[in-house]
């Protein structure tokens, strides 16, 4: 008897296992759904814009031609850092409300997933 309680446990865990991996597959499917959201993130009131994906890929930056100032680069450096971190913070917010989705009730740890 006693080794058909450690198969219960087994079988429990082979359960876990196929609940994991689906998830990971879940997981990889949202990576690329993700990619194909786009964000954009300004500064400068819109002078500097960046477009990212929600999975964190750069894909253009817009500059307005009046911000472009050869004797002040570092503004113009500051505004570009701006614009991309305010634009990976909206793509951080989506990423994370679909994982909190994907992984809603299952026993798996915060960042296990990615």
């Amino acid at each position: 008897m006693r080794g058909l309680g450690n198969m219960g446990g087994m079988g429990n865990m082979a359960g876990l296992m196929k609940q994991a991996q689906k998830a990971m597959e879940q997981a990889q499917r949202m990576q690329e759904e993700l990619e194909q959201i786009k964000v954009e993130g300004s500064a400068g009131g819109g002078m500097v814009s960046v477009e990212v994906t929600a999975g964190g890929s750069v894909e253009s930056i817009r500059i307005d031609p009046q911000v472009v100032d050869p004797n002040d680069v570092e503004m113009l450096q500051d505004l570009i850092i701006t614009a991309i971190a305010d634009a990976s913070e909206k793509a951080s917010k989506i990423k994370e409300e679909r994982m909190a989705q994907l992984t809603k009730g299952l026993p798996i740890p915060p960042g296990f997933l990615g």
